[in-house]
């Protein structure tokens, strides 16, 4: 376990709808982490079509900076005297930067089986695309991380919301760091880290005191996004196999 030393720099790349946000509230309860949300939004706003369809998406972008560049070098390789520093990113923000950055973090990927996930993510986006999924940048991340021997954890969110005990222990001690009980539950409502985006995506976690648990979704994905599905669930199958298991603990 981690003794003094620099700051153990964790970056989950997310999926949406992956429980991300209550896993960063979970981080925010330990009195050595301190957590970012989303820092580079919009970027990705800014570098991508998703603007056109993102909820809030100027008001995001006139909020934080854009410069892609600047919030690799300034926030997520910035300085810092905490201890420990979360960052919550979605994968599919990593648009067109240079990947070299992610040797210097603990990188996690956190996924979610696509029928669920799509089937609350078309509530806020009508019209998703795999690109908006983030499972195939999650899968070249995998890659790409494992090649450079860096060896990415793989968080899946319905065994973590089986056993949140469990898989955030374990998920510390692969990270380095020591599990906090605190890490299980919060006080209901925002945070002051929460991004000016909360109004739209974070209803939900704003009413939970700690990780829900695990229901399956009893409605089925959309029939409009059958095709969407049929690609996402290999490269979710893929993730999957490497993701810790709540049986295995």
């Amino acid at each position: 376990m981690r003794q003094g030393g620099p700051a153990v720099r964790i970056c989950v790349w997310s999926g949406p709808r992956n429980v991300s946000t209550a896993l960063m509230y979970s981080f925010a309860q330990r009195p050595d982490t301190r957590v970012f949300d989303e820092p580079l939004y919009a970027y990705y706003l800014a570098h991508s079509d998703a603007r056109q369809y993102h909820p809030g998406a100027d008001r995001v972008i006139s909020a934080m900076d854009s410069d892609g560049e600047r919030v690799v070098r300034e926030v997520l390789l910035g300085d810092y005297d905490w201890p420990v520093v979360f960052f919550k990113s979605m994968a599919h923000h990593l648009v067109d930067l240079d990947w070299a950055f992610l040797t210097r973090l603990e990188n996690v990927i956190l996924t979610r089986e696509p029928s669920e996930m799509l089937t609350s993510y078309a509530r806020t986006v009508e019209k998703p695309t795999l690109k908006d999924t983030g499972y195939l940048t999650q899968v070249r991340l995998l890659e790409y991380l494992d090649d450079a021997g860096r060896n990415p954890v793989v968080l899946d969110a319905r065994e973590l919301l089986l056993d949140p005990r469990g898989v955030l222990t374990e998920l510390c001690r692969r990270l380095g760091i020591s599990f906090d009980e605190r890490m299980l539950s919060w006080s209901p409502g925002p945070r002051p880290e929460d991004g000016v985006w909360a109004e739209y995506w974070y209803e939900q976690v704003h009413r939970s005191s700690g990780f829900r648990p695990y229901r399956p979704k009893r409605e089925p994905a959309p029939e409009g996004l059958r095709p969407l599905l049929e690609e996402c669930q290999p490269l979710y199958d893929r993730l999957y196999d490497r993701a810790i298991k709540s049986r295995e603990i």
